[in-house]
């Protein structure tokens, strides 16, 4: 992790797949439903080998970015979200081991996950997570209105009255929630969970909650 320059931090903005929770610990077996529905539906539109792909990144991406990406048909398309759009969780989840350090970051906190709502608002009841967020947002792919984290994180600084320099967005993503925290010239931190690779657009790399501590220490110094 490199030293930061001198900022001031007051709220943190996470994603929830990959930054806090493993997006495999609900089971593979969850999706393997609209997996064979994509696959019954998919008539040699997509190689084989390109479909396992896209399988693969269903758990780093949201299923409508990774539908485009393989370029699956509507039949395809349609076949996966009727499934996945019915899914939730109905067991305990736990989280990444220094979950616990989230109650201890003196921040604001803030929950911006995206996804199929019903899954996403199950996994954050099954990760007890609403006690530890000022604010919890869904970017719901099947909502027909749907805003877009960049529009979330807009919607965060205009409520609470934040400013840019006094936010930062934790996540893995660098297609999703670290540009779009760019895109607001707000500063990002990609957290580098186990399978995640390094991207070049955050401000910062951490590898634990652990180290976005010490960012916030840094913070409250400079500030000081």
């Amino acid at each position: 992790m490199r030293m930061p320059q001198p900022f001031m931090i007051r709220a943190l903005i996470f994603d929830l797949d990959n930054c806090l929770a493993s997006a495999k610990e609900v089971g593979t077996e969850l999706y393997e439903p609209a997996f064979a529905a994509i696959r019954s539906a998919n008539h040699g539109t997509v190689p084989e080998d390109k479909l396992q792909q896209a399988f693969a990144d269903v758990w780093q991406h949201p299923f409508d970015w990774v539908a485009t990406r393989y370029g699956f048909s509507e039949e395809m398309l349609t076949a996966g979200w009727r499934k996945l759009k019915t899914v939730e969780v109905t067991r305990p989840l736990h989280g990444y081991r220094d979950l616990s350090i989230l109650a201890e970051l003196e921040a604001q906190r803030f929950l911006v996950t995206s996804g199929f709502r019903r899954l996403q608002k199950s996994k954050i009841k099954a990760l007890n997570l609403s006690s530890l967020f000022t604010a919890i947002y869904v970017d719901a792919i099947d909502d027909p209105d749907r805003l877009g984290k960049a529009m979330l994180f807009r919607r965060i600084m205009e409520e609470f009255a934040l400013a840019t320099p006094e936010i930062l967005i934790v996540g893995d993503n660098a297609d999703s929630e670290i540009e779009a925290g760019n895109r607001l010239g707000i500063k990002t931190v990609q957290i580098l969970r186990p399978g995640v690779s390094q991207a070049s657009n955050a401000t910062f790399h951490i590898y634990s909650l652990a180290d976005l501590d010490k960012l916030l220490t840094c913070s409250r110094t400079d500030e000081a």
